[in-house]
C-alpha cells in the first residue's frame, strides 16, 4: 500500500540492505552438483539465515504477493513442497529494488544474495527479515494456484510470548533454535513471507493515519468490554495481536474503530517490519463490520465535588483545525471539569523556531472555543518554558497548562515563578503553601534534561485548600519494541521518568511534612503504566496513591499503542484524598478507540469532596 508507514519503512530499505550486503563476509557459490536450496533451507531453524550472505541459485517457488511503492519493492514467494519441520518457513521475500515484474501465482526462480535487514537499522534492536537481494528472476510459468495461507488462530498461537534471550548474546534471541509450537514470536518467525490468514478478526488498534490497523486472533485475551485487548503487566504483551496493512490503495483501506470486526478471511505475506512487528500484508482484506462503539460521557460532578482532569491535546498551537473538536469534548464529554489540567500545549506560533515561548493566544483560542461550545469561561494559570529546553516538536516549546472555572474554584496566586525557579513548600497558619503559585518543580535538576517541568498549583475550592501538580514525563521513545531480538527488551526511557518521579514525589513529601492531611493530586500524562517501576516511585512512602487502579483491570487504560490497551495518563491522590470522603475516578474514552482521534491520549476526571 503506498501509504505513508509504508514510506517511512521504505525511506530506510535500500541503505540498510546495501550497507547490510556490503558487511557480508565473501560470497561462497552452491556447487553445481549439490542439490538445489529450497526456501526452507534458507530460513533455516532460527532467525539468522544459515545462507545469510551467500549467493543462492535458482530458488523456486510461487509469487504470493507484489509490493510495488516505495524504496523496499519486491515480492514474496513460497515453496509449494515445504518440509516437515514446523521452525522453517517455507516463504521469503524477495528484495528487487524496483518495481518487480512478476504477478502473484507465477512460478519463479530466483538467483541472488541472502541478506538479513533489519527494519529501523541494527541499533533499533529489531529482529531482521531474511531476504533475496541483488536477484535474477526467471519467470517459470503463470497462473498457479498459490499455497493455501497458514490460519493464525487462537489455538495456533501459543499462550507463551517469547524466550529470554540468550544472555552471552546480550540476551538476543537470533541465535535460539525456533520452538513455534511454544513461543507466539517464534511461531509468526516461522511463518516469515509465508501467505497467512486471520479470519473474523476483532480490530483492537483503530486504523492509523499511515493504514494500518491490529486485530487479535485470540478474541478472550485480556478483552475490556469495549473490545480492546488490555496491556496489564510486562509479563502479559497480548500474543495475539497482529498488524494488519494492505497492498491495494490507501484509499481502500478500511476506516476502523476498536471492536470492529474484519469479517471474513484477511489474507496475505506475514512481514516484520519496524512500526508494529509481524505485519499482515493483505491482498485479500476482510468486509468491515462496524462494532457500534460510542464516544463516552462522564457524569457531572454534584455542587460538593471538585472536578479535576488531565488531558494531552497533542501539540496544540493556534494553526490547528481541532480547537472546537476540542472545546467540545471539555464541554460535552468531561462535563466541564472545575480544573483542567492540559499537556502538550504549544506556543503562539508552533514549530516556528523563533525564540516566541508565549502560549497566550494558544490558550485563549481553546478558552474561546470552549465558551462556544456551551461551557464555562475558564481562566488560566501557567510558567512559560526557557526557549528549546522542555522537548517536544522543535520550536513548539510545550508546556502544561491549568484551566479552571472561577465560578467554581480559585487559584492563589504567588509571584515569582519562572521558567527556571524552584517552587518550595512554606507553612501559612499551620497549613501547606506553595513558595510561588504556579510554579515548577526543580527545574535545575538533570531529571527535566530536554523534558517538561511539572507545574504546581494552589487552588481554592470551599474553603479549603488543593495543590495541583501538571505532569508531561519524558516519552518512551528509544525503547526497544516488544518484538525486538533482546527479550525481555530494554526499557532504557525509564531511566529519566524514575528520575522525574523521585522528584515528584520528594516534593509531595515535602508537602505532607508541612501539613500531614494536604489535599494534593499530581496529574497528567507520565508516560508510563500503573504497574511500572515509575508509578511505584511516585507512590514510594504512600503519599501518593494511582487512583485509576480503584477501576477494574479491564478498564484500566488511556491509550493504545499497536494493539495494546494501556495506562500512560493517570491521576495520583494523597491519603487524604483517598481516604476522605470517597472520590470517583473515570478513565473517558473518546480517542485512544477511534480512527477519527483528535489526540491519541483519553482525558481522566476525578471528582472528590475536599
Amino acid at each position: 500500500m503506498p501509504s505513508k508507514s509504508s514510506a517511512r519503512l521504505a525511506a530506510l530499505a535500500a541503505a540498510v540492505v546495501c550497507s547490510a550486503v556490503a558487511a557480508q563476509p565473501a560470497v561462497l557459490t552452491t556447487p553445481a552438483h549439490a542439490d538445489p536450496v529450497r526456501i526452507h533451507d534458507i530460513q533455516g531453524t532460527t532467525r539468522i539465515s544459515p545462507y545469510a550472505g551467500r549467493q543462492v541459485t535458482d530458488v523456486a517457488g510461487i509469487v504470493t504477493g507484489v509490493r510495488t511503492y516505495g524504496s523496499s519493492r519486491g515480492f514474496w514467494m513460497q515453496d509449494p513442497h515445504p518440509d516437515d519441520d514446523p521452525a522453517t518457513s517455507e516463504g521469503v521475500f524477495v528484495f528487487t529494488g524496483s518495481t518487480p515484474q512478476v504477478a502473484v501465482g507465477d512460478a519463479v526462480t530466483v538467483t541472488g544474495t541472502v541478506s538479513e535487514f533489519v527494519p529501523g537499522g541494527t541499533s533499533s534492536g529489531n529482529q531482521s527479515v531474511t531476504e533475496i537481494t541483488k536477484p535474477a528472476v526467471t519467470v517459470v510459468s503463470s497462473g498457479n494456484p498459490v499455497p493455501a495461507p497458514v490460519v493464525l488462530d487462537a489455538r495456533s498461537v501459543p499462550a507463551a510470548y517469547a524466550p529470554a534471550g540468550d544472555p552471552a548474546a546480550n540476551g538476543s534471541i537470533n541465535a535460539l533454535p525456533l520452538r513455534p509450537s511454544v513461543y507466539a514470536l517464534d511461531r509468526y518467525e516461522s511463518l516469515e513471507g509465508m501467505n497467512v490468514q486471520v479470519a473474523d478478526a476483532r480490530v483492537v488498534n483503530a486504523t492509523t493515519p499511515y493504514g494500518e490497523l491490529w486485530v487479535t486472533v485470540k478474541p478472550h485475551e485480556n478483552r475490556n468490554r469495549r473490545g480492546g485487548t488490555v496491556y496489564g503487566s510486562y509479563a502479559s504483551p497480548n500474543t495475539g495481536r497482529v498488524k494488519i496493512e494492505s497492498l491495494g490503495p490507501l484509499a481502500d483501506f478500511p476506516s476502523a474503530n476498536v471492536g470492529d470486526v474484519l469479517a471474513g478471511p484477511t489474507t496475505g505475506p506475514l512481514d516484520y517490519n519496524q512500526y508494529g512487528g509481524y505485519t499482515l500484508v493483505a491482498h485479500r482484506l476482510g468486509t468491515l463490520k462496524s462494532g457500534g462503539l460510542r464516544r463516552e460521557t462522564t457524569r457531572r460532578q454534584s455542587p460538593g465535588e471538585l472536578a479535576v482532569a488531565t488531558y494531552n491535546v497533542e501539540n496544540l498551537d493556534p494553526s490547528d483545525t481541532t480547537f472546537d473538536a476540542h472545546a467540545a469534548a471539555i464541554v460535552r464529554h468531561l462535563r466541564s471539569p472545575d480544573i483542567v489540567c492540559l499537556e502538550e500545549i504549544q506556543d503562539n506560533n508552533g514549530a516556528v523556531d523563533d525564540g516566541t515561548v508565549d502560549a497566550s493566544a494558544t490558550v485563549t483560542r481553546l478558552i474561546d472555543a470552549i465558551v462556544a461550545a456551551g461551557g464555562p469561561r475558564y481562566d488560566w494559570r501557567a510558567v512559560d518554558p526557557a526557549d528549546k529546553q522542555d522537548g517536544g516538536e522543535p520550536g513548539g516549546n510545550i508546556r502544561q497548562v491549568f484551566l479552571f472555572n472561577p465560578q467554581r474554584v480559585s487559584f492563589t496566586d504567588r509571584p515569582g515563578g519562572d521558567a527556571t525557579t524552584a517552587v518550595g513548600v512554606t507553612r501559612v497558619r499551620g497549613k501547606a503553601a506553595l513558595t510561588v503559585s504556579p510554579g515548577r518543580i526543580n527545574p535545575a535538576s538533570e531529571a527535566w534534561t530536554s523534558s517538561r517541568k511539572p507545574l504546581v498549583g494552589e487552588f481554592v475550592f470551599r474553603g479549603r485548600t488543593v495543590i495541583v501538580i501538571a505532569n508531561h514525563f519524558a516519552s518512551k521513545g528509544g525503547d526497544q519494541s516488544l518484538t525486538s531480538q533482546y527479550q525481555p527488551p530494554a526499557r532504557g526511557s525509564e531511566v529519566q521518568r524514575h528520575l522525574q518521579a523521585a522528584e515528584v514525589n520528594s516534593f509531595v513529601k515535602d508537602v505532607l511534612k508541612a501539613e500531614k492531611n494536604a489535599r494534593v493530586i499530581a496529574l497528567g500524562d507520565l508516560n508510563d503504566f500503573e504497574f511500572s517501576g515509575t508509578t511505584k516511585i511516585l507512590e514510594d512512602g504512600g503519599v501518593l496513591w494511582s487512583a485509576i487502579k480503584s477501576l477494574p483491570r479491564s478498564e484500566r487504560y488511556t491509550y493504545i499503542h499497536q494493539g495494546n490497551a494501556q495506562v500512560l495518563d493517570q491521576i495520583l491522590i494523597s491519603p487524604s484524598i483517598r481516604r476522605g470522603h470517597g472520590f470517583a475516578y473515570d478513565s473517558v474514552h473518546i480517542n485512544a478507540e477511534f480512527h477519527d482521534q483528535i489526540s491519541d491520549h483519553d482525558p481522566q476526571v476525578l471528582r472528590f469532596r475536599p
